[in-house]
């Protein structure tokens, strides 16, 4: 891959170097010192991903982010020294479209590979993803299923672009929504009480990471909270799982969609937000398959017309729907 980084700091850059160089397949193409410098040289020669540091002179990393995913897009990772601290930038970012978030490796600290190999991985995944290709999307059908007005489940699934798109559909909720919610987002298991938290206090909402064994309930916004999948299982309760091994993304939407398609006994939505990829679009098809009511995210308001695009390619969402009128459609499914 044609990688460019973006750190103001000369030991950062050198250990993100020589880690890269650990695999040969990629190569550094530029180096910028601040975002301003970033957005301008993307301008001049778009690589395929950006490892883009947070705190920086002239321009952060967010308005980076959210410059070159506006002018010049393509795949960006954040690339931090202090998750803790920059908990809610690295939400900001990802809501502009950024894909990841991951530790910057470290110099002289023991076996090199071992310290590059979670920076590595998640370039792997990325190229991966941005050497797919898609077909044409056709139009999506509108039948709808009836669907019987109390207490259910909504099936909420997103990537890049999603915490800023959760966090608009979850404040249109009322605080007595009567539906039960779960989150699949791809983000790193040592974020997600984070992002919980920065979405509960966001929207008004009680969220909170998924606990192992605990059943739906309303009035709770569950998140999966580590890189192992989330399942719902056949008696209503809700288990991590290692399988499947060779999912691209963990956790992964499909299996959770597909898990609330074979399981879940009462009625649910499911919904498929902004993301890179196709993670979600054959879990949402296989829900659609089983009577349920669907949702994609429309093109004009999704930060990457990925995942949803493949769920219209597929025909897999009943309905087609801009994010601002996603929570209004849930309303009125689940009304008292």
């Amino acid at each position: 891959m044609r990688i460019a980084i973006v750190n103001d700091m000369p030991l950062a850059v050198e250990a993100l170097r020589r880690a890269l160089a650990l695999e040969p397949a990629h190569e550094v193409v530029w180096v910028a010192a601040n975002g301003a410098e970033a957005v301008q040289r993307c301008a001049e020669l778009t690589p395929d991903l950006i490892l883009m540091d947070l705190i920086m002179p002239v321009m952060d990393g967010v308005e980076a982010t959210r410059r070159i995913m506006a002018d010049t897009p393509c795949a960006i990772v954040i690339v931090t020294v202090d998750r803790e601290q920059n908990v809610h930038r690295v939400f900001e970012a990802m809501g502009h479209g950024a894909l990841d978030v991951v530790d910057t490796p470290t110099l002289g600290a023991g076996d090199p590979r071992l310290a590059a190999a979670p920076l590595l991985r998640k370039i792997l995944n990325i190229s991966w993803l941005v050497g797919q290709r898609h077909a044409p999307a056709r139009p999506v059908a509108p039948t709808l299923r009836d669907v019987v007005q109390r207490q259910g489940l909504v099936a909420i699934g997103a990537s890049a672009g999603g915490p800023a798109a959760l966090e608009i559909l979850l404040k249109g909720l009322p605080k007595d929504f009567t539906a039960a919610i779960v989150l699949v987002q791809h983000v790193d298991q040592v974020f997600a009480s984070g992002m919980a938290d920065w979405l509960g206090s966001a929207s008004g909402l009680n969220v909170r990471v998924a606990r192992e064994g605990e059943t739906p309930q309303s009035g709770a916004v569950l998140l999966a909270g580590t890189n192992h999948h989330l399942r719902l299982l056949k008696g209503g309760t809700l288990a991590y799982t290692e399988e499947p091994a060779n999912a691209i993304y963990r956790p992964s939407i499909d299996v959770f969609f597909d898990s609330v398609a074979d399981h879940w006994s009462g009625d649910a939505v499911g919904v498929l937000l902004t993301g890179m990829g196709r993670d979600g679009a054959q879990g949402l098809k296989h829900m659609r398959e089983h009577g349920f009511l669907t949702i994609a995210q429309d093109q004009q308001s999704s930060a990457v017309y990925g995942m949803p695009k493949a769920a219209a390619e597929i025909n897999a969402a009943v309905e087609v729907r801009s994010l601002d009128r996603i929570a209004p459609r849930l309303m009125e499914v689940f009304s008292k």
